[in-house]
């Protein structure tokens, strides 16, 4: 099966934490001082266009990334040999219950619930990396229900890649199709059931992919 289809040769998704500094702090959080992930289950996989759906009870937040597609299975990666891992990208959606998330961290509990739910990883078309030499001159934008709620750059990202493909692989094997959400810029905000929700990653002023996707309820 082509590298194109990560979202079924992929075993994980590994996302990164507060890796902008400026989405760190407006929900009250430090910049932390080494990289720090969660695991997110491909069942949460939804490719676009499709379907958001909104669980009952939970207040569900945006988080738009970049994503790594790994191309190439390593351990103990060095920072100097991570593009040589790296097949390409693809634009994402980290969605969170944020009220699910700050109970979770007010009591010391893992985040899974709150970033596990399926349609949890919206997800666009695999990027060639050939298409992005400088994955840190990105731009990612998301709209919601026609207002742009969140528009930054991946400069911004406080541990660049090669150095967060170093520190995941010293813990775990990243393995062909996984893919690494990278962090998301300052702006999150709910989606609600009705919504349209539309994001973009552009690279030198081209668009290189846009999803589309409709919030609905679940119950």
């Amino acid at each position: 099966m082509s590298i194109r289809s990560f979202t079924q040769v992929g075993r994980k998704i590994v996302a990164i934490g507060r890796n902008f500094s400026e989405h760190a702090k407006e929900l009250g959080n430090a910049v932390p001082k080494a990289p720090f992930f969660f695991l997110k289950p491909t069942s949460s996989y939804v490719l676009s266009p499709g379907k958001i759906e909104i669980p009952r009870g939970c207040v569900v937040h945006h988080e738009v990334e970049l994503g790594v597609v790994i191309g190439k299975t390593g351990r103990d990666i060095k920072a100097a040999d991570a593009h040589s891992h790296v097949a390409g990208y693809a634009l994402a959606l980290d969605l969170t219950a944020r009220n699910l998330q700050d109970e979770a961290k007010q009591k010391g509990l893992p985040w899974s619930a709150a970033k596990g739910f399926d349609t949890f990883t919206p997800v666009g078309e695999f990027i060639p990396a050939s298409s992005i030499p400088d994955p840190h001159n990105v731009r990612l934008w998301i709209q919601v229900a026609g207002q742009l709620r969140q528009d930054g750059m991946t400069d911004a990202m406080v541990f660049q890649i090669p150095q967060l493909i170093e520190h995941v692989s010293q813990i775990m094997t990243l393995e062909e199709g996984d893919l690494l959400l990278t962090g998301t810029p300052k702006g999150v905000g709910p989606i609600e059931s009705g919504d349209h929700v539309v994001a973009g990653l552009e690279y030198k002023n081209k668009e290189l992919s846009r999803i589309e996707f409709d919030a609905i309820a679940h119950n």
